[in-house]
């Protein structure tokens, strides 16, 4: 079972964490299911980009972004080549290193 590998976030989860990753299942319900409590205030539909995360390793074991979620990414905060949205990239694999960034769209709006 491949495992997904999250670098530590200040808010989320301090001392990072290694998670068995079931395939198929999209990053950001492995991270929920798990007590990593990441943004995602569209109710994962693909709709907003609360739940960015750049993948550090294993990006190439994912399907393709499609492009509604590419024209999303463009409006996230912190956007890298390796960025996704968690809610639309499923495990497959390979294992996964994965960085939340420091900020939201959400919370550089509301100040935080």
């Amino acid at each position: 079972m491949p495992q997904l590998i999250v670098l530590p976030h200040v808010e989320l989860c301090p001392e990072g964490t290694v998670i068995e990753a079931k395939p198929g299942d999209t990053i950001c319900d492995t991270l929920l299911a798990n007590g990593v409590e990441i943004e995602h205030a569209c109710e994962k539909s693909c709709a907003c980009t609360t739940c960015h995360v750049i993948v550090r390793e294993g990006f190439g074991s994912l399907e393709p972004s499609t492009e509604e979620e590419d024209d999303l990414l463009d409006k996230a905060w912190g956007l890298e080549p390796q960025s996704r949205l968690s809610c639309q990239a499923r495990v497959a694999k390979a294992d996964l290193v994965i960085e939340i960034p420091k900020y939201t769209i959400n919370m550089v709006k509301e100040g935080h």
